[in-house]
C-alpha cells in the first residue's frame, strides 16, 4: 500500500515537472511571437511618425489651408466689408510709397526732375482715384474659383519649400519594411492588424501561464505538506524549479511603456488630434540586460552587468546543482560550500528580483526624461493632453519569483532532511 502511494506520488510529481517544462516552452514561443508583433506595433506608433513628424504636419497644414480656401465665400455683406478694408490698405500703401518717393528724390537734380514730373502728372492722385477699381478687381480675383486653385498651389508650394529648407528628411525604411512584411497599405491598417494578433496571443499566453502558475503552486504544496519526500521526488521538484528559472531568465520581466494617449488642439478653427504616441518603450529579459550592459564597454555599467549576472544566473544555477548533489550524495552534505548554496543563497536570488526591476525602471524613466520631455516642454499649453504609462510586469518576473519560492521551500525540506540524517 505504501509502495503504491509512493509510486502515485512520484508519477504525479513527474507529470507536474513535465507539464511545467511544456508550458514554459509554450509560453516562451507565444511570448516571443507576441514580442515581435509588439516591437513592430511600437515602431509604427512611435511619436516620430506622428506629432514629431514633419510630413504629417505638412499634410495637416495643407488640409487646413485648403479647407479654409474652399470654404471662403464672399457674400454681399462680407464683400462690402472686405472692399473697405482693401481700400484702406491700398490708400495707406500709396501714401507711404509717395512719401518715400519724395524723400528719395530730394537732394539731387535728377531727383528734382522725377519729383517735378510726378507732381505735374499727379500720378499718385490718379492712383488714389483708381483705388475703387483696384479694390473691385482684387475682390473679384479672390472670389474666382479658378484663382482659388492657384492660391492653394502657391501655398502648398511654399509649405513644401519651407519644410525642405528647415527640416531633414524622415527615414521611413523601417516603417516601409513593416508594412511590406504584413502586406498593409498604411500605418492605420497595420496597427489594427497587429493589435488584433497581439490580443489573440495574450489570451493564449494567459491560459498557458495560469496552468503553469497552478502547477508551480501544486509543486510548492508538495514541498510544504507532503511528508517523507524521497530523493527522487526532491530531485524532480528541483528540476521543476530549473524549468521555472529558465523561463524567468529568458522572458522579459517588465515592459516600460510611456506614451501620449491623446493630444488634441485647435488650429485655425480646425480640430487636430493625435492618439497613442509612443515616447519610450523597453522590454528586456535578464539575459538580454546582462548582454547589453557587458557590451557597453563602460566600467561602471560592466560592473553592474557582472553583478546582475552573478545574482541572476550564477547563484540560482549553482544553487540547483548544489541541491541536486546534496540530495543525490549524502557524502557531500557536510561540505560548507554546498550547505551555503543550498540553505543560505536564497535571499540573494530574491534580492535579484528587486535589483533587476529597479534597474530596468531606472533605465526606462531616465530615457524618457532625457530623450522626450525636453521636446514636450516646448509645446504650447493651449491643448488637451493625456499621458499614460502602460508599464507592467511580464511573465519572466512571475516565473523567476515562482522559482525563488519553490527553491526556498526545497531548501526547507532539505534542512529537515539534514536534521533527520544527523539525528
Amino acid at each position: 500500500m505504501q509502495n503504491g502511494l509512493s509510486a502515485v506520488r512520484i508519477s504525479l510529481i513527474i507529470i507536474i515537472a513535465t507539464v511545467v517544462a511544456y508550458m514554459t516552452f509554450g509560453i516562451y514561443q507565444v511570448e516571443s511571437e507576441k514580442r515581435q508583433l509588439k516591437t513592430d506595433l511600437i515602431e509604427l506608433s512611435d511619436v516620430k511618425y506622428g506629432m514629431f513628424n514633419i510630413d504629417r504636419w505638412k499634410e495637416i497644414l495643407v488640409d487646413v489651408v485648403v479647407k479654409k480656401i474652399e470654404e471662403f465665400d464672399i457674400t454681399t455683406g462680407s464683400r462690402e466689408e472686405m472692399s473697405e478694408q482693401i481700400s484702406d490698405f491700398l490708400e495707406t500703401t500709396i501714401d507711404d510709397f509717395e512719401k518715400r518717393y519724395n524723400e528719395d528724390s530730394s537732394g539731387s537734380f535728377s531727383g528734382f526732375l522725377r519729383k517735378s514730373v510726378a507732381s505735374m502728372t499727379d500720378i499718385f492722385g490718379r492712383m488714389k482715384n483708381d483705388i475703387p477699381i483696384f479694390t473691385e478687381q482684387i475682390v473679384d480675383f479672390m472670389d474666382n474659383p479658378e484663382n482659388k486653385g492657384k492660391i492653394k498651389e502657391v501655398i502648398m508650394a511654399e509649405i513644401e519649400k519651407y519644410t525642405a529648407q528647415t527640416f531633414s528628411d524622415v527615414d521611413y525604411r523601417v516603417r516601409d519594411q513593416i508594412l511590406t512584411k504584413y502586406d498593409k497599405a498604411n500605418i492605420a491598417m497595420a496597427i489594427s492588424g497587429l493589435e488584433n494578433n497581439i490580443e489573440r496571443l495574450n489570451a493564449e499566453s494567459k491560459t498557458l501561464k495560469n496552468i503553469l502558475y497552478a502547477l508551480a503552486g501544486l509543486a510548492a504544496l508538495f514541498a510544504i505538506f507532503v511528508k517523507g519526500l524521497s530523493s527522487y521526488e526532491l530531485i524532480t521538484l528541483t528540476v521543476t524549479s530549473l524549468f521555472l528559472l529558465i523561463g524567468g531568465l529568458s522572458l522579459p520581466m517588465i515592459d516600460i511603456d510611456a506614451r501620449i494617449a491623446e493630444m488634441s488642439f485647435t488650429l485655425m478653427g480646425e480640430s487636430i488630434r493625435f492618439d497613442d504616441q509612443v515616447l519610450f518603450f523597453k522590454s528586456k529579459s535578464i539575459l538580454e540586460i546582462v548582454q547589453l550592459m557587458i557590451s557597453q564597454g563602460q566600467t561602471d555599467v560592466l560592473l553592474v552587468g557582472l553583478l546582475v549576472l552573478l545574482f541572476s544566473v550564477a547563484f540560482p544555477v549553482i544553487k540547483l546543482i548544489s541541491s541536486t548533489l546534496f540530495i543525490y550524495s549524502p557524502k557531500v552534505r557536510n561540505n560548507k560550500f554546498i550547505k551555503f548554496m543550498v540553505f543560505r543563497s536564497g535571499k540573494w536570488s530574491m534580492a535579484d528580483v528587486m535589483v533587476v526591476a529597479i534597474f530596468m525602471a531606472f533605465i526606462g524613466f531616465k530615457g524618457i526624461l532625457d530623450e522626450q520631455m525636453n521636446q514636450l516642454g516646448n509645446i504650447s499649453q493651449s491643448m488637451d493632453m493625456l499621458t499614460t504609462s502602460n508599464t507592467e510586469l511580464q511573465a519572466g518576473f512571475f516565473l523567476f519569483t515562482c522559482f525563488v519560492v519553490l527553491s526556498l521551500l526545497i531548501s526547507q525540506r532539505l534542512s529537515k532532511l539534514t536534521a533527520t540524517t544527523n539525528s
